[in-house]
């Protein structure tokens, strides 16, 4: 096994072994708690096929969800980075193909949005530009922007979130917008608009007064618009965490 990183630690739990923040502070703000399994009591037959337990149908328990299935509906081994576990775990169908589609998150977005890249920023109501560079922090809690200044944003903070397509400006119908990250718009199927900007409503610390951030793309439009594109699946793993 390799070494285990600065600041975490080796946790075994029933479901497997994870790797977790030495502080539970730090969590990343994608990570899930891992469920209640449903007591072996309270499930004399499989939550999916109906199957009697047995001494030839045993019972197992979905690492995502807790409930209790026989194996032939709880047979798959996913990987599950949102709970930090090291290695793939037994998972029913329909936690296994929602674990596999949040690995491209993990696998492409991700390292994305660490890469960073460079934008046109403008704080608050300024009609002035900062070109800076933004990433995401290696604990995924904060974005840092840094050029002549520096400042973060840490996510938990942000209270709605609007990816602007080309051509598009705050307002259209064609804005990604998470207000609070609770409800969202999409742009809808098929369409070929490419993600040109986006516009930030946060908290800073100590205050609870909203500030506007806008972000456009400087030089590289094709890489701002993978970025952007990456935030957009980041807030909507956050919407799903806030709402699990």
């Amino acid at each position: 096994m390799s070494a285990v990183p600065d600041g975490k630690k080796l946790v075994r739990s029933p479901s497997g072994l994870r790797m977790v923040p030495e502080n539970g502070a730090f969590n990343s703000p994608f990570s899930l708690d891992e469920p209640q399994w449903v007591p072996d009591g309270e499930c004399p037959r499989c939550m999916q096929c109906d199957t009697k337990f047995d001494f030839i149908h045993r019972k197992h328990h979905c690492r995502r969800c807790g409930r209790c299935f026989c194996d032939k509906c709880c047979c798959k081994k996913v990987a599950l980075p949102r709970m930090c576990f090291v290695d793939p775990v037994r998972q029913c169908a329909d936690c296994s193909t929602v674990s596999q589609r949040e690995m491209e998150f993990y696998d492409k977005q991700l390292k994305v949005l660490m890469g960073g890249g460079t934008f046109l920023v403008t704080p608050g109501t300024s009609e002035k530009s900062e070109t800076m560079t933004c990433r995401l922090s290696n604990n995924h809690r904060y974005l840092f922007l840094d050029g002549d200044s520096h400042f973060e944003v840490e996510l938990s903070r942000i209270s709605s979130m609007q990816v602007l397509a080309e051509g598009s400006s705050p307002g259209d119908n064609d804005i990604h917008t998470y207000t609070s990250l609770l409800e969202s718009q999409f742009i809808s199927e098929g369409s070929t608009s490419r993600a040109s900007g986006m516009l930030l409503q946060y908290k800073p610390p100590g205050s609870q007064d909203s500030q506007q951030l806008r972000m456009e793309a400087a030089e590289d439009k094709k890489v701002a618009a993978s970025w952007f594109a990456a935030m957009h699946k980041a807030a909507r793993l956050l919407y799903e965490s806030r709402d699990q």
